[in-house]
């Protein structure tokens, strides 16, 4: 007994450690980038517009590392197909949106998203089946290649079937290709940005639902935390494990929709999005939503301040040179123990 709270004592001292750590870092971080836009004479208006803008991608980063998240928790793959269906969404989106249906442009958008969701959806779980499912006796490293084999395979899909040409999707709000933009007190959020953040709020508070309340939630649960047990308590973990790589994969195209108004669509737009999804989930601790949501929130605003006080061009750096600060000091994630946690 006197061990165990010795041990607890001692992981809250360690964690204590950490939160402090980290807190230092990202207070250092900030005021590194302040000293840097001083030069541009930057004020207080000013960074919080850059932060706004950057919460804005931020919020797309965390749609799709919720996506990595999902997938790894029950199947424990890395999935780098993510981006691939991150760009299948607005393609298919904005190609059905084009085909003119009869209904009024906003509910054919609907309609034409809705469809390209479940088209990806089936997608993934058909992908899982085909791909994963012959290999889950394999090891880890040759499932991820897999994965990056099958998205490879889609983006050439994708340039096939529609070319290097952009796709364009209208605004949610206007059915246009103009977005209004709000103004309060000197900040100026776009239109497309609330929409994007409340699909985000949606998606979390969806999950949490699915995982907390439905039979289906609780047994891919069961799966995340121990695959052998669930066989023997009856719980398919083949069949979980394609459904939940199929939410993965329309929570993928979820978060490409939604972008879809704010910048054209291409065949390659995946990489990069797939690719800072994964790194906010890495930040997050890969299994943990909120952490996931974090992440992807924190990435995008310390980028686009990067950029918006250095060079615009070195936007991608600071992805990766977090993803390497991360993997080195907080290889369990910034939640640390606690997204170890909510994986056991």
């Amino acid at each position: 007994m006197i061990q165990e709270w010795r041990g607890r004592k001692r992981v809250r001292a360690l964690e204590g450690a950490r939160h402090a750590q980290i807190t230092v870092a990202a207070v250092g971080m900030i005021a590194f980038l302040i000293l840097l836009g001083q030069r541009h004479g930057f004020g207080a208006l000013e960074y919080l517009q850059l932060v706004l803008d950057g919460l804005r991608g931020g919020s797309i980063y965390a749609l799709v590392a919720l996506g990595f998240v999902l997938a790894y928790r029950v199947t424990g793959v890395i999935n780098f197909a993510q981006g691939a269906f991150v760009m299948l969404g607005p393609m298919l989106t904005a190609f059905f949106y084009e085909q003119k249906w009869p209904p009024a442009p906003g509910l054919r958008l609907a309609m034409a998203a809705l469809l390209a969701v479940g088209i990806v959806g089936a997608l993934g779980m058909t992908i899982e089946r085909l791909t994963l499912y012959p290999s889950r006796h394999a090891s880890p490293l040759t499932r991820i290649i897999i994965t990056i084999g099958v998205y490879l395979v889609l983006q050439g899909v994708a340039l096939l079937l529609w070319g290097p040409y952009a796709k364009v999707l209208p605004s949610f709000t206007t059915m246009s290709l103009s977005d209004p933009t709000f103004r309060f007190g000197g900040i100026r959020v776009k239109a497309q940005s609330l929409w994007i953040t409340g699909t985000l709020i949606v998606a979390l508070l969806a999950l949490g639902l699915f995982f907390g309340r439905t039979t289906v939630g609780k047994a891919m649960r069961a799966c995340a935390v121990n695959r052998l047990a669930a066989r023997l308590m009856g719980i398919p973990v083949d069949t979980m494990s394609t459904l939940a790589f199929g939410m993965a994969a329309a929570l993928g195209a979820i978060a490409g929709i939604v972008l879809g108004p704010v910048t054209r669509a291409t065949y390659d737009m995946g990489l990069e999005l797939g690719l800072k999804g994964f790194v906010a989930a890495i930040m997050g601790g890969l299994v943990s939503f909120p952490g996931a949501v974090l992440g992807g929130l924190l990435l995008g605003a310390l980028e686009n301040l990067w950029a918006g006080v250095t060079v615009a061009g070195f936007k991608d750096l600071l992805a990766f040179l977090v993803l390497i600060w991360v993997l080195l000091l907080y290889p369990q994630g910034l939640a640390g123990a606690e997204a170890e946690v909510e994986r056991v």
